[in-house]
């Protein structure tokens, strides 16, 4: 889908108005100043572009909630990488002449592996949270770690803790922006996220729920076919004969590699001849489509002999299985009100992580937590569905 939006290039050639840098950082101030780096504004979009971006990247059925033109904004961010400060990027879009001081949306996009599906790569890397600021909410979606102006770092994928922060980090630096240009809020704030991005949104939820120093309250959460129990999802992986999205593991096994500084050879993990091609695969140049087409869905086929049976044996592979254990989120339990949503028939990311965790949420406590199964939803169908039942909920809360 995104390869036809790309077609619409001349589109926005046409329609979108381009300016240059607007704000600096001039001027030193406390709090969340220390965040903040810059804000270009690329394009002034009109609402009927964005409707025609909606219904070629599949998202029909949003084109009636579409009622503003919007400002998209190149956003550049402090944040921090293996304890280090480092600059991280994003997309903030602004809906144009609301009656009335929108709320805050975070939205945070699934997996990508190609350096040009980066959000804040607008309009190539459009995502369709886009759309939330096209109804009137101001929109930050971060790239995440990794892409963007960090695309040289290997992306931590399904990490807890840069999860969060790549999220936290934004929220304060857009929040101290949209002071800065006098540009008006209402208290409300919302998260929202979509495979990997589920997993993203409750990681950042976890942390601003237990730190209140960061100092920002959420209205509600919205999160689908995350991966939030990761030791499950191995688990049905490694005892399965096909999984129709392979490029998602070395992309996590190589995330924990460097991440956790393991330094293990491709070898370890993955048969030839895919352990060689691995690193051209994850360079940054190539899309799912792209990698899975040079990869191959039987797991035994996958994997090299020993790593595959020791995912099994419950004394094999101990340190990646403490990883995965580590960045699971399934101890704690939601505060704010929160919606998981998750198709029942999802071939990639598997429905029973997000029945295991609503139940475990449940089991701890969590009353203001509800469960949707989109009927046999599989990974790619089930955004827009979710989208479309997220709106109006999020719209009777933002008052």
């Amino acid at each position: 889908m995104k390869k036809n939006l790309l077609t619409l290039r001349w589109l926005v050639l046409a329609l979108v108005i381009f300016s240059g840098c607007t704000s600096s950082d001039e001027d030193p101030q406390p709090d969340n100043k220390q965040y903040f780096v810059s804000a270009s504004s690329v394009a002034k979009v009109p609402k009927l572009v964005l409707q025609t971006y909606a219904v070629t990247a599949g998202f029909g059925n949003f084109v009636s909630y579409i009622d503003y033109d919007i400002e998209v904004y190149r956003f550049v961010y402090n944040t921090t990488y293996k304890g280090s400060p480092v600059q991280a990027s994003g997309l903030l879009c602004l809906p144009q002449n609301t009656p009335s001081a929108p709320a805050l949306v975070s939205a945070q996009h699934g997996t990508i592996f190609a350096d040009s599906d980066a959000p804040s790569n607008f309009p190539g890397g459009f995502s369709g949270f886009e759309l939330f600021a096209a109804v009137g909410y101001i929109t930050v979606i971060p790239d995440f770690i990794g892409y963007g102006t960090s695309k040289d770092i290997v992306h931590p994928y399904y990490d807890e803790e840069h999860s969060a922060a790549t999220v936290v980090d934004m929220l304060k630096a857009a929040k101290y922006y949209l002071g800065q240009e006098n540009i008006q809020t209402n208290d409300n704030l919302f998260l929202i996220g979509y495979s990997e991005g589920g997993y993203v949104t409750l990681a950042a939820q976890k942390e601003i729920e237990s730190d209140q120093s960061h100092d920002l309250d959420l209205t509600a959460v919205a999160a689908g076919a995350g991966g939030y129990d990761l030791n499950g999802m191995l688990s049905t992986i490694s005892t399965t004969a096909t999984y129709a999205e392979p490029s998602f593991l070395p992309l996590i096994l190589n995330s924990y590699n460097i991440t956790y500084n393991w330094n293990r050879p491709f070898t370890d993990f993955f048969r030839q001849p895919y352990a060689d091609r691995m690193p051209g695969l994850l360079d940054g140049s190539k899309d799912r489509e792209e990698i899975n087409s040079q990869l191959t869905t039987s797991i035994p086929d996958l994997f090299a002999p020993t790593f595959y049976a020791n995912l099994s044996n419950p004394a094999g592979e101990t340190v990646l299985k403490q990883a995965l254990t580590n960045n699971s989120l399934l101890d704690w339990k939601p505060a704010s009100p929160t919606r998981l949503y998750h198709g029942t028939q999802d071939e990639a990311v598997f429905f029973q992580t997000s029945v295991t965790t609503y139940n475990q949420f449940r089991a701890a406590g969590a009353t203001n937590v509800e469960f949707f199964p989109l009927e046999g939803g599989m990974h790619r169908t089930s955004v827009e569905p979710m989208m479309l039942d997220v709106l109006p909920w999020f719209e009777s809360l933002d008052n």
